[in-house]
């Protein structure tokens, strides 16, 4: 179990690095009125792959370790339900598929920076927030 707690922590520092990436080709992308291409979808469905598999990981753990040894503390529900939230929100941007590029720039940087905020609540939720 220790390794699946592993790569959790693990994967949350790239999501970070997608996400910084995403918000700034998103928001490059916004200002110079670029057109929102193939990279442009990958990236934001990079993001949310990431982040949904996050999730999974997550509440296979929450669920594995809560069975077999720590129960289920108030945190690690809290923590569950905050990040569940944030893949909900990740996968917004789906919703301006067929709008302007300017507005689908736009909207998914907010997306990305939106997501960020709600990870870094989720993760503040735990003992040890961002230390562990």
């Amino acid at each position: 179990m220790g390794i699946l707690l592993m790569i959790h922590s693990i994967l949350r520092w790239l999501i970070v690095i997608v996400a910084v990436f995403a918000i700034a080709k998103f928001a490059l992308g916004w200002l110079r009125g670029g057109t929102f291409k193939g990279m442009d979808r990958g990236l934001a469905s990079g993001f949310s792959g990431l982040v949904d598999l996050q999730v999974t990981l997550g509440i296979i753990y929450l669920i594995w370790d809560g069975i077999a040894t720590t129960g289920f503390p108030a945190f690690r529900i809290e923590h569950a339900i905050t990040m569940i939230i944030a893949a909900v929100v990740g996968h917004l941007s789906a919703r301006w598929k067929n709008t302007e590029d300017k507005i689908r720039f736009r909207n998914s940087l907010f997306i990305v920076i939106d997501v960020l905020i709600i990870i870094f609540i989720g993760v503040a939720r735990l003992p040890g927030g961002w230390s562990r």
